[in-house]
């Protein structure tokens, strides 16, 4: 495997990112969707969360996106400390520490920018996140069973979650 860098996600990575989104969602084990948003939606979703500075990093092997993780926060008054972390790689891309990279960078980032709470929703059946995550200090904060019914699988949702630590 080349080199792959994280930076933090440009314009010129839209389509690329767009391609990666949809090639994750396709496999129909990671995502709430089962494909990526048309490209305008995507551009659309970029554009926003860079006029408004989110935390959105993406894995390059060259120019092309092969992960990427984002924490999203809302604007809503009370909420806006606590973020929610989405990420995916592309499967050629798994178990070599990059997923880490991405989370590790993601974290350091958004608790620069003043969040102190991260969550996420992971399905019970990935059990190689859930253990990253454990790893990286989420912890379980609840279940929701049987909540996602698809090719005739149930699967449960996890609820996980970090609070800022002191050191930090």
């Amino acid at each position: 495997m080349s080199t792959i860098t994280i930076s933090p996600i440009r314009i010129q990575h839209i389509k690329s990112f767009r391609d990666t989104l949809d090639t994750v969602a396709r496999e129909k084990k990671y995502l709430a969707f089962l494909e990526a948003p048309p490209l305008e939606a995507v551009r659309h979703f970029i554009l926003e969360n860079l006029r408004r500075d989110i935390t959105q990093y993406v894995a390059l092997d060259g120019k092309k996106v092969v992960g990427w993780c984002d924490i999203i926060w809302p604007e809503l008054p009370g909420f806006a400390h606590c973020g929610r972390l989405g990420m995916g790689l592309l499967p050629a891309y798994r178990g070599q520490g990059l997923g880490r990279r991405l989370a590790e960078t993601c974290l350091a980032d958004a608790w620069h920018k003043g969040l102190t709470r991260i969550e996420l929703d992971v399905y019970a059946s990935n059990q190689a996140a859930i253990h990253l995550y454990e790893q990286l200090g989420f912890v379980h904060e609840g279940r929701k069973n049987n909540a996602r019914f698809l090719d005739g699988l149930y699967d449960d949702i996890l609820l996980m979650a970090i609070v800022k630590p002191d050191k930090i």
